[in-house]
């Protein structure tokens, strides 16, 4: 199992950079009770048959990984929203994508900890594959903080590019600062 359920989400956040797709779109809601989120990706997508087998922890295509013959991605997420008191759900259509969504009860003693959400969306954005990354960061039960539209585009821009360990830095000093 992951160690946060941020790890978690970023296990997932790769599977969909991974998958082919130009465009990945990630929201992120949290409260003091609650954890959720979606991924949604426009990459090679699975047929009901490549999704049944990507939720077998002893299932591995050996495309993504040569020589590994388990991929855990998947069946962590079903285990932990399970014993948590959570939901998860897959949809996928091949050719045209995925989108993996899950909630999670931060209130059930069997729920990891949160995590660090702004070093996920860094991570995310750091993911090699997709041109656009756009996440929607939805915080509830504190009017002092705004939902977020953060696209990696536009903050790559902003710090000029997400090469240096300069721009690296002002873009977790914003991430932090929301």
């Amino acid at each position: 199992m992951h160690f946060t359920l941020c790890d978690l989400v970023a296990d997932i956040a790769q599977n969909a950079a991974e998958s082919g797709a130009n465009e990945v779109h990630a929201t992120l809601e949290q409260s003091a009770d609650w954890f959720r989120f979606a991924l949604a990706d426009n990459g090679r997508g699975m047929t009901e048959n490549e999704l049944a087998k990507a939720k077998d922890p002893f299932h591995s295509d050996g495309v993504k990984h040569p020589g590994r013959s388990v991929g855990l991605g998947i069946p962590f997420l079903v285990q932990t929203a399970t014993v948590s008191g959570g939901e998860w759900s897959i949809e996928s259509r091949k050719g045209e994508g995925t989108t993996v969504r899950a909630s999670f009860d931060l209130r059930n003693v069997d729920t990891p900890p949160l995590g660090d959400v702004p070093g996920l969306i860094r991570t995310m954005f750091l993911f090699a594959g997709p041109d656009e990354w756009v996440v929607h960061w939805i915080r509830e039960g504190n009017e002092d903080e705004e939902d977020l539209e953060l696209r990696k585009t536009e903050l790559a821009e902003a710090v000029g590019g997400l090469e240096s360990a300069a721009a690296l830095n002002l873009l977790d000093q914003f991430l932090r600062s929301q």
